[in-house]
């Protein structure tokens, strides 16, 4: 989830990208993304398993901003709200 092109990101990892979406694009989740506005779904990964998703957030979270921007910009260099996408 993103505030804007460039702007705040925030990295998580859910079983229900569709709820959970929602909920940061409507505010219903107090924390940093509400507080960052990070209401964008820019760039998603799948996985079917969850363990392995928690593996890949955390190593994720240790990487330079640089690094998520690259990731992101790779298959949404626009910035575009993905949360359309996923009906």
């Amino acid at each position: 989830m993103a505030s804007s092109r460039n702007g705040t990101l925030y990295l998580g990892v859910t079983s229900d990208l569709l709820a959970r979406a929602y909920q940061h694009r409507n505010r219903l989740i107090d924390g940093f993304s509400k507080e960052h506005s990070c209401i964008l779904l820019v760039w998603f990964e799948a996985s079917d398993d969850i363990q392995s998703a928690r593996q890949r957030e955390l190593q994720m979270k240790k990487w330079k901003r640089a690094w998520k921007i690259d990731l992101i910009e790779q298959t949404n260099p626009h910035w575009k709200d993905l949360y359309e996408t996923l009906f």
